[in-house]
């Protein structure tokens, strides 16, 4: 048995395809992510009650259960409540709510990392909530918020390979399609590591990037 280049060769548009589909689901996955766990951590903060102990419930609930399970039920489980969605639609919701929860998190600390003298001060010269929101909350806490994101964004791509379960075309339920067929599944995961290696070296080298950038705005606790 040796290792044939040739079987990846040509499956190359298969696989550029599956790794398209990855990247889409990934890159979607992330931002929407992203910006759902802000608005949950904004009404968390400042929803009082009402909005912040559903909220809670909802974010501890998502982080205490294998993203395994929770695209199962959504896919599986979704038309019992009208929810009928497709593998790729089903495939992105689940990523978006799964990281949702977890960037909730995220920005809630950095919420609450800002020192509280910086918005007292900024109070005592006259800003008005919403520029204290824009001018001293967001960028402070966007420094400190950066490593745990770019951590949490590496996760998700990682976990888009659990969307071959419910049949999403990605890079993953490709690669072993072709490994079943052509008996390559050698070739097959090691192509499949290596993207995802790939990947998360220029993710990690990315989010150094902009770390670096943006470090010279990050506060001194003195």
């Amino acid at each position: 048995m040796s290792f044939d280049v040739n079987v990846i060769l040509a499956q190359l548009p298969a696989i550029l395809s599956g790794a398209g589909v990855t990247l889409l689901l990934w890159i979607a996955g992330t931002i929407g992510g992203a910006t759902v766990g802000f608005l949950v951590a904004v009404g968390r903060r400042y929803g009082g009650r009402i909005l912040g102990w559903p909220l809670g419930l909802a974010v501890e609930v998502l982080r205490g259960t294998p993203f395994l399970i929770q695209i199962f039920l959504l896919y599986y489980g979704g038309p019992f409540i009208g929810l009928a969605l497709d593998p790729v639609p089903a495939g992105l919701l689940g990523l978006t709510i799964y990281g949702a929860a977890y960037f909730s998190e995220i920005f809630r600390a950095g919420f609450a990392a800002v020192p509280r003298g910086h918005i007292e001060a900024a109070e005592c010269v006259g800003l008005s909530p919403s520029q204290i929101v824009r001018r001293i909350l967001l960028p402070e806490m966007t420094v400190l918020v950066l490593p745990p994101a770019i951590n949490m964004a590496v996760i998700l791509m990682k976990e888009t390979a659990i969307l071959s379960i419910i049949t999403v075309p990605e890079l993953t339920l490709t690669v072993s399609a072709i490994g079943s067929q052509q008996y390559a599944f050698v070739e097959s995961l090691f192509l499949l590591a290596v993207f995802y290696w790939v990947l998360v070296e220029v993710t990690d080298k990315l989010g150094r990037y902009a770390e670096h950038r943006l470090s010279r705005y990050r506060f001194s606790p003195t």
